[in-house]
């Protein structure tokens, strides 16, 4: 088998994985993503053991268990690109011999649960309620770097989408991918809204917010909040569902994104309580992903 090349996938002198420092029994078999390094505690203080803690830069990872469930929770930083780095080496460590540098000849499926913040695009759901994702709409570009096929009720999403939106070339080259319908019914009932979730390359212009720049494309909230085909909407917008979806499914592993709306665009409304409201999701998220 063909031997992964030093420059390809750098390994430091520890034989851990080069960005988030970590070895192969350092990680979990499901994994918690946050953005901000400082939320990593914040879940893992939930956990009854805490066995790793690593950091290098702003990926921070913690290992432990609830009960007999081990879990990882790991800092992404924000944006599509640190998603590129945090999903290809969170697979390297679980479908790469370190050693050898060789692609293992049975591959091992990840559970990765997103658990950030996000703004949202409907009236109907306001500051301080939840989102977890069907799909992942992604106008960041990343997936276009890897060869890729969308299912075909992706293709059609997305051809409605180019064709209502009409966003294509102007913005991006808009790619969609569905998270994991195993997860995701985890996540069903009045607590949890459902619908697709728009990953943007930026916080302000790429999401519609003007300070001292003039935007582009000035309807652009209104008209990801007027897109629909059949029961789907777009629910919400953040930086890294798109890329956490597309990359995932590509890699074999189950991905599911959920979203504490801490602002509503439509309405323009913002959370008086942001840390409750994230303390509220992180111990509903591990409530439903540890129990079977």
């Amino acid at each position: 088998m063909q031997r992964i090349g030093d420059s390809e996938l750098i390994i430091n002198a520890r034989g851990a994985v080069y960005h988030l420092d970590l070895r192969p029994e350092e990680l979990a078999p499901t994994v918690i993503t946050v953005g901000d390094p400082d939320r990593v505690r914040e879940v893992s203080k939930h956990f009854d053991k805490v066995e790793y803690t690593r950091q290098h830069r702003e990926f921070v990872t913690h290992t432990g268990f609830i009960g007999d469930k081990s879990i990882s929770v790991v800092s992404t930083g924000i944006g599509p690109d640190n998603i590129d780095i945090v999903l290809n080496e969170l697979d390297a460590l679980v479908n790469i011999d370190l050693e050898t540098r060789t692609i293992r000849s049975e591959i091992t499926t990840l559970d990765i649960i997103r658990i950030g913040t996000s703004g949202s695009l409907q009236e109907h759901i306001p500051a301080d309620s939840f989102v977890a994702s069907t799909h992942g709409l992604g106008l960041d570009n990343l997936l276009h770097f890897y060869r890729h096929e969308e299912h075909e009720e992706e293709k059609q999403l997305l051809q409605a989408f180019v064709t209502q939106t009409q966003l294509h070339h102007r913005v991006a080259h808009p790619y969609i991918s569905g998270g994991a319908p195993g997860l995701l019914k985890k996540f069903v009932g009045e607590d949890f809204h459902h619908g697709i979730t728009v990953t943007c390359p930026g916080f302000y212009g790429p999401q519609g917010r003007i300070l001292r720049l003039g935007l582009a494309q000035p309807e652009l909230i209104n008209r990801l909040t007027s897109f629909s085909m059949g029961p789907h909407r777009i629910t919400n917008f953040e930086m890294e569902t798109s890329a956490i979806y597309g990359l995932g499914k590509m890699l074999g592993h189950r991905c599911l994104s959920l979203s504490a709306i801490v602002a509503n665009r439509v309405a323009k409304t913002f959370t008086k309580d942001g840390q409750g409201l994230m303390e509220k999701l992180i111990k509903e998220a591990l409530e439903r992903i540890c129990n079977p």
